[in-house]
């Protein structure tokens, strides 16, 4: 008889329409964390164009974020990286919405790039080349210079997930090759996290994902020693500690929700 391990905490992730990569990589990197339950909810990203190019649908986003909370989750996960090519405020605005806890793929990157002190970033997007200068220009207004970047060239959400590992795998040695202080693939529909371990073992150089480190944060947020996914990374290999002093608001604080 199939016994279902106790759960101990639940996590619900907010993903584009379009995205096919977010859930299995959240679900690949969870199952070392059988006590912790996930659940999915979507926002409408899809195609070329965007409808919202300054801000986010805040009523489609918000939407979510509340149906997700009739599951009584205990964090929101937004795991999209829309706010890397806008500004990084955008999440705190988002945070500061929601009626629980939320961690994002942007404030992760934000909190992981200060806390190590990285300035200099090797960029790798699926992205064309308009939006992926423009992603650059949002990194250098965080202090992160961009001193390598490599764009696809992919134009809709679909077609950034079809980019194949050699593809990804050789846009992310080039961008080594300038020995950046940090290699970030950005964009939560490209399929690079599984990459993260082999690549970071090649160039020498740390590598974060926008897919992967989102759900690294949220189980630093929930307390929980991530060392068990270390095949996903070196972030991953560090029982490191996450109280969102900087980036979230005070209200979303997953200990305070507990004791409600």
């Amino acid at each position: 008889m199939t016994q279902w391990p106790e759960i101990k905490a639940s996590i619900g992730v907010i993903t584009p329409s379009g995205n096919t990569v977010v859930e299995r990589v959240t679900l690949g990197i969870m199952r070392y964390f059988p006590t912790i339950s996930c659940h999915f909810s979507r926002t409408p990203v899809f195609g070329g164009d965007d409808p919202h190019p300054e801000s986010y649908d805040w009523d489609s986003m918000l939407g979510a974020a509340e149906l997700l909370g009739h599951a009584g989750i205990d964090l929101l996960v937004w795991n999209g990286s829309k706010a890397g090519g806008i500004r990084f405020d955008l999440d705190e605005e988002l945070a500061a919405k929601v009626d629980r806890p939320l961690v994002s793929s942007t404030l992760a990157l934000r909190r992981r790039a200060r806390e190590h002190g990285w300035r200099r970033v090797g960029l790798v997007t699926p992205y064309v080349e308009t939006y992926g200068r423009q992603v650059e220009r949002v990194f250098a207004a965080e202090g992160l210079s961009c001193v390598a970047a490599r764009h696809a060239g992919s134009s809709d959400n679909l077609g950034h997930a079809s980019i194949d590992a050699s593809t990804i795998r050789s846009m992310c040695l080039e961008a080594a090759s300038a020995k950046p202080d940090v290699l970030i693939t950005w964009c939560t529909n490209f399929p690079a996290a599984p990459l993260v371990d082999e690549i970071e073992r090649a160039t020498g150089l740390p590598m974060l994902d926008s897919t992967s480190i989102a759900a690294h944060e949220a189980l630093l947020r929930l307390g929980v020693d991530p060392r068990p996914a270390t095949s996903w990374g070196s972030i991953f290999r560090s029982a490191g500690t996450s109280d969102g002093t900087e980036e979230y608001p005070a209200s979303a604080n997953v200990d305070d929700r507990r004791k409600t």
